[in-house]
């Protein structure tokens, strides 16, 4: 069985001779830092030397699906260790200097119909040419001929997460109930203009994956009702989906932290079928969810703050997930990124313990 087709059919609840053996999310910075001061290790130490399968290749990586022109990262003030800037999403943002967590927003993008209006017209034209690279063709040879699964999608894009990151945490939950079309319009707009990008790519690039980013969940579950995900979201999901059916792309996928159980059923209803990555300490089991939503493939669930405890928490949390080692419909992995806290040979010692599982069995 290649790659591609080991990853298309456990996604899907085929039957697959072993686990796919690859890493979604990669290291924090600090982690990487780490792991140069105390091993001398690059920024390729997680994946190198494992042999690991091939990852999966971004096809919309190579071509601008968001902003073009695109926002400039840059250092608009500096106080103490402390900085201002613009960021790539042209937000104004405060946060640490050189130091990697989640920024405090001081403006987003919109906040009124006119300033969504303007974004439209100045930067989120799917026509533009300058999305492409000049080496394109280069780009798709390399993509259809790699036994690696190619994804259309990744951070930022999503439906609530990029509503969130265009109007604010709040000021977007708050929107849904005072500017309701507003909400509609940045939704259903964003959905046809990814759309439109990935149905140029999809002309030359063979497609496994339709990855949406939405990070809406915290400990206690969605952030917005099950009724505004009907109203608002599965519409568009739905429109999606349709598009991958008419391209044979069979992973429709979505990323989304924290507690995510009730929107499993949800999200399947309007085509999902792949969900990730199960964060533990929100209370995601991936081993009685499974059993729960069987028509749900999840990828993740390994409890990321276990394997930083040394090797008896790793061979611990280990066999807590191995009744799902090389069942279809699980991919195993960290339930985010590599945290600093995690030290370079513990995470040696939980990759190939986790590689012996896989290919002893």
């Amino acid at each position: 069985m290649t790659n591609r087709e080991r990853v298309r059919n456990c996604a899907t609840n085929k039957p697959i001779d072993r686990s796919p053996f690859s890493f979604y999310f990669g290291p924090w910075e600090e982690t990487i830092e780490r792991w140069r001061i105390e091993n001398g290790k690059d920024a390729n130490a997680w994946l190198e030397g494992f042999g690991f399968d091939k990852p999966v290749n971004m096809a919309s990586g190579f071509v601008n699906h968001y902003y073009y022109p695109a926002f400039e990262n840059k250092v608009l003030m500096r106080n103490g260790d402390k900085i201002i800037c613009q960021n790539f999403l042209g937000q104004t943002v405060e946060c640490m200097d050189s130091k990697s967590g989640i920024p405090k927003i001081l403006k987003n993008q919109v906040s009124c119909r006119e300033d969504w209006e303007k974004l439209k017209k100045e930067r989120l034209n799917p026509d533009d040419k300058g999305r492409f690279p000049q080496n394109w063709d280069e780009i798709v040879k390399n993509l259809n001929d790699n036994d690696a699964p190619v994804q259309l999608g990744a951070y930022p894009c999503g439906l609530y997460g990029t509503l969130r990151d265009l109007m604010g945490v709040e000021e977007s939950l708050c929107a849904f109930y005072y500017e309701p079309d507003l909400v509609k319009d940045i939704m259903d707009y964003l959905t046809d203009f990814w759309i439109s990008i990935y149905s140029q790519i999809c002309e030359d690039v063979k497609i496994d994956i339709i990855h949406i980013w939405e990070d809406m969940s915290g400990k206690q579950g969605s952030l917005i009702s099950p009724e505004l995900i009907k109203k608002f979201m599965l519409p568009n999901y739905r429109k999606i989906k349709d598009f991958a059916e008419k391209h044979d792309i069979p992973i429709f996928q979505v990323d989304t932290d924290g507690n995510c159980e009730e929107l499993i059923p949800l999200f399947a209803d309007a085509g999902v079928n792949m969900m990730l990555p199960f964060e533990v300490s929100a209370g995601c089991d991936v081993v009685s969810l499974r059993k729960k939503y069987p028509y749900m493939s999840m990828m993740g669930g390994i409890d990321k703050q276990e394997i930083a405890k040394g090797k008896d928490a790793i061979d611990k949390e280990l066999k807590r997930i191995s009744p799902l080692i090389n069942q279809t419909g699980y991919f195993p992995a960290l339930d985010h990124l590599i945290p600093p806290e995690i030290s370079y040979d513990d995470y040696c010692y939980f990759v190939n313990s986790l590689k012996e599982m896989i290919f002893s069995a």
